[in-house]
């Protein structure tokens, strides 16, 4: 006998489960999404609602860098921004001051365009103000603290000194350039050129202390007459006052108003003194140099101190002190050595204790011819 399948209903239908399901997931893949993006790097609410992320502003570097050293004085001084600035933002500035104009290089950065190069050996400061005064951003962001860069610019070149005193007429050589210079900022940069000595037929013992790109005498000498003519201290050192007013010189062609003198004692009998003045014999006279166990030392000296009448002391050969009052037209070239007038009864061998003494009158004559800065070689 056979059993009939038993009737049974028909299977559930589960689709609306199904269809639950998947609308709940869909919905924690998107909530999860947005959570994952709202903390990513590249996402925050403004660029989830779609308003632009607001970038502060801040100095993200510049050329040069704070504490750079040896910067050279044709550099170019660039400040780097994190956004753009506004037209009307206040502009950084230098101390001490240089003369020039800032630009936008870019969008968010700045260029500065000086009119002449930074001074060479000077200690600079950038200051890019911040606060309530300071730069604005395009969007009215203010930066918000001040940011100072100290920098040093390189000592100036030797020979650049010396093409530019040459050229103002504070050395025996003139310098002529190949090729102007292709910038102002470059005025401090060595150029390229000649040099030529002005006058023909020179002493060979001024010819032999010329050497181009070496600091010596010649150029000390110059540099101390340079210092006297702008009221400078006369060390004969080529600090940053001395290149400021240097460059400006040379910028105005204000030339050297005192002839180019040049003293030569000769320790060869008779001993005599001789003013060469622009390249040509001024005067000379009859001159005693120092005793053999106070003899006047060989070499080339700058005169450093001039007094139309002075006090002279100091220690004899034998030990003992001398005090002369009354001394006139004394030019100091070499410690306590210097050229003057003294009454004696002859002139033309050594006699002094170490100067180089005239007939009074005679001094008169050369003490003018002799400033601050004056080449005296004694040989």
């Amino acid at each position: 006998m056979s059993t009939k399948p038993a009737h049974g209903r028909p299977p559930k239908r589960r689709t609306g489960l199904w269809l639950t399901v998947a609308i709940v997931v869909v919905l924690l893949a998107i909530v999860g999404g947005v959570v994952l993006y709202l903390h990513s790097p590249h996402g925050d609410t403004a660029a989830a609602t779609g308003t632009p992320a607001i970038v502060p502003l801040d100095v993200v570097g510049t050329t040069p860098a704070t504490g750079a050293t040896d910067v050279v004085p044709s550099a170019t001084i660039t400040v780097d921004l994190s956004t753009s600035l506004a037209p009307t933002s206040p502009m950084p500035s230098f101390s001490p001051a240089v003369a020039g104009n800032w630009s936008q290089l870019s969008a968010d950065d700045l260029q500065f365009v000086a009119s002449g190069p930074l001074v060479p050996g000077s200690q600079e400061s950038l200051t890019i103000p911040g606060g309530p005064t300071g730069l604005v951003a395009a969007d009215g962001q203010q930066l918000p603290s001040t940011v100072t860069v100290g920098f040093t610019v390189a000592q100036g070149s030797t020979l650049r000194l010396q093409q530019l005193l040459a050229q103002l007429g504070y050395l025996p050589v003139g310098f002529t350039p190949a090729t102007p210079s292709t910038s102002p900022q470059q005025e401090a940069d060595p150029q390229q050129g000649t040099f030529s000595w002005r006058w023909a037929n020179q002493p060979a013992t001024l010819t032999s202390l010329w050497t181009p790109g070496t600091y010596n005498v010649i150029t000390k000498g110059a540099v101390m007459s340079f210092e006297t003519q702008h009221g400078l201290t006369t060390d004969g050192l080529a600090g940053p006052q001395v290149w400021t007013d240097l460059l400006q010189a040379a910028t105005t062609g204000a030339t050297d108003p005192q002839p180019y003198g040049y003293v030569s004692v000769t320790k060869t009998l008779p001993e005599t003194a001789t003013v060469y003045q622009n390249g040509s014999v001024a005067y000379s006279t009859l001159a005693n140099t120092g005793v053999p166990a106070a003899a006047t030392a060989t070499g080339t000296f700058p005169v450093y101190a001039r007094y139309k009448v002075t006090t002279m002391s100091g220690t004899n050969p034998d030990g003992s002190h001398y005090v002369d009052p009354g001394i006139p037209w004394v030019s100091y070239f070499n410690g306590g050595d210097a050229l003057h007038g003294y009454v004696r009864g002859s002139y033309g061998f050594p006699q002094s204790d170490g100067c180089v003494e005239m007939p009074p009158s005679n001094a008169a004559v050369v003490w003018p011819m002799t400033p601050i800065g004056t080449l005296v070689t004694v040989g």
